[in-house]
């Protein structure tokens, strides 16, 4: 279907033509199909995205919808194909050089007291002040360690055996912002950041996108004042993109919250599942995708980078 302007429509989401040998796209995936061993349905299935440099995506779905497992994919934690998750032109899992050289960053919601952070050599379980952690981190530019722990409001003197899950959280996603990136992938960071701390995040990553034209990928369940921040959205559901695309083509926005719009997709779901269940009461419901959690090599420690 003609979207206008040499542009297509695939299942609602505008695709724009790329130009032949030129790498229009920081993420670009296709028709992406992923199950785990032992599972016959996939949890992601058909999947096609892509985002240009320099835009904020977020990842939105019921729990259990496949973001986790889609984000750890795209950082490259399973094989796929070449040519199926495509970063910054490089295969997601083949080029391990796109997390060791710190190009793309993960950040996600698997920190524990008891894993170190890799490339640090700290762990969360030592007692450490938040001020060691972050200033023993080598090779940072100065400013942009100082700008992170203002905006972030850490204490410096903070005893990381001693601290709240949201303090540790903030001194976590400092460490992880510290050295510049290309593309990130966010997984629920800012669940444990207060409003200020949360909206002072948002701001910082908006402005790393305007003035490098890094990407971001930001998978949330927290709406409040994220509608003039993202670019592009991406909306799942039993591991499908049912809707996705620009912002601006974000219809349903125009004169409603995003925490409406999603509140009323989920409800739609939910209540078919009932319906289906009272029809079909022996038949099973798809798995969740975040029931399977796999260990991944050393090589992907670099998550932590």
């Amino acid at each position: 279907m003609n979207g206008g302007g040499g542009n297509s429509v695939v299942d609602g989401v505008v695709v724009k033509p790329s130009v032949e040998g030129v790498e229009d796209y920081a993420v670009k995936i296709e028709s992406l199909q992923f199950k785990f061993p032992g599972r016959e349905e996939p949890i992601i299935s058909n999947f096609s995205l892509k985002l240009p440099h320099g835009s904020r995506c977020i990842l939105v779905g019921e729990n259990g919808a496949g973001k986790t497992t889609l984000l750890q994919l795209i950082a490259g934690q399973y094989m796929v194909d070449r040519n199926t998750i495509r970063i910054l032109g490089r295969p997601a899992f083949h080029d391990t050089s796109l997390l060791c050289s710190g190009d793309m960053s993960y950040l996600g919601t698997a920190w524990r007291r008891d894993i170190a952070f890799a490339g640090y050599g700290v762990s969360l379980q030592g007692d450490f002040s938040a001020g060691q952690m972050i200033r023993g981190v080598k090779g940072v530019d100065p400013e942009r360690r100082e700008k992170l722990i203002k905006l972030l409001g850490i204490d410096e003197s903070w005893r990381m055996m001693r601290v709240s899950d949201g303090q540790r959280r903030r001194v976590q996603i400092c460490l992880g912002l510290l050295k510049p990136y290309k593309v990130l992938l966010l997984d629920e960071i800012t669940v444990d950041l207060d409003i200020v701390g949360r909206l002072a995040l948002l701001e910082f990553l908006e402005e790393e996108c305007e003035q490098r034209k890094c990407t971001i990928i930001y998978a949330t369940h927290i709406f409040d004042g994220i509608e003039p921040w993202f670019t592009h959205f991406a909306y799942l559901e039993n591991g499908e993109l049912k809707r996705g695309g620009e912002a601006s083509t974000f219809t349903e926005l125009k004169d409603r919250k995003l925490l409406h719009v999603i509140e009323d997709w989920l409800r739609k779901i939910r209540d078919e599942r009932r319906k289906n269940k009272v029809k079909n009461p022996d038949v099973r419901s798809r798995p969740s995708a975040t029931k399977m959690n796999l260990a991944f090599g050393n090589r992907h420690m670099a998550f932590y980078r």
